[in-house]
């Protein structure tokens, strides 16, 4: 099995395909698995590479609290490209993957050819900060206490992930086996460390502003705790573009495959030919009609 070392951790990653290299970043309910309908999309034109963060098996599931951290899980992001052989790549990552996706192009702008967040953005809401705390202490409880299969429960059913549930009964089935099959540990000590410790999107602000990198906020319109922040990055940030899918929740690239393929698909292909732009400052003007 394929392991890329990141300071005395192991992480399992797969690959497929040839040509300008994608990496995958899973969502904190998924894992490498969760982009197999990308990957066999997009390893038709370039190669693509996915890993299962710490704490998610094979990957190593650290002991030591101090193992996880917002900034750690995107040096994991780093550390697998330097083991592959890759200096630049497109990054693709969805919730909490789409937070270390960002703060990847934060840290390391010239080893991102463009970033695509999906889903990102919870917590982040001021008047719902602490109840996404007690909501994630509480999880992590849960699979102190009880084990995943039972933790996960009502995770499952949350009001960003029954879109998935009434679309695909099927995926949404396949979801939750494999949800269940994850670390009870490495889960809990990811809620802790990542999810709990986390800096919110809004407090990106002056980073955000400053980003070059070709930034594609992806949210579904019924994802209540991403959409504010998506349009929050669309709006500080002049390389960012936006794209909301109609009646989805969460996992987008799980409920819409087939457009979030084409989609994302567009948006590296304007990347990778020269064609992509950053926001033309003419369209922050206040006003409407008249130019000030």
């Amino acid at each position: 099995m394929p392991y890329a070392d990141s300071k005395g951790v192991r992480l399992y990653y797969e690959e497929a395909g040839k040509g300008t290299p994608i990496v995958f970043v899973h969502e904190f309910a998924g894992d490498l698995r969760s982009w197999e309908t990308q990957i066999r999309h997009f390893s038709r034109r370039y190669r693509c590479i996915a890993f299962n963060a710490r704490g998610y098996p094979p990957s190593d599931v650290p002991k030591a609290k101090s193992a996880y951290s917002q900034r750690i899980a995107c040096d994991d992001i780093a550390n697998v490209m330097r083991h592959v052989g890759v200096a630049s790549a497109h990054i693709i990552g969805c919730s909490m993957g789409g937070y270390a996706t960002v703060h990847f192009g934060l840290t390391y702008p010239r080893m991102a050819k463009s970033l695509t967040a999906v889903g990102t953005g919870s917590g982040a809401d001021p008047d719902k900060g602490e109840q996404f705390y007690r909501d994630n202490e509480e999880m992590a409880s849960r699979f102190d206490k009880l084990g995943t299969a039972e933790a996960i429960k009502p995770y499952q059913i949350g009001p960003a992930r029954v879109q998935l549930q009434n679309k695909d009964p099927r995926g949404f089935r396949e979801f939750c086996q494999q949800f269940a099959e994850h670390s009870a540990l490495g889960s809990a000590s990811t809620l802790r460390g990542v999810q709990m410790r986390r800096p919110t999107i809004y407090s990106l602000e002056r980073k955000l502003r400053e980003l070059k990198v070709p930034l594609h906020i992806i949210t579904g319109d019924e994802d209540n705790s991403c959409l504010e922040p998506g349009i929050f990055v669309k709006r500080v940030c002049p390389s960012a573009s936006l794209t909301v899918f109609a009646s989805t929740g969460h996992a987008v690239n799980l409920e819409e495959v087939d457009l979030f393929n084409r989609i994302t698909g567009d948006f590296l292909a304007q990347v990778d030919s020269g064609r992509w732009r950053p926001r033309d400052p003419r369209s922050f003007n206040k006003s409407n009609l008249l130019k000030t």
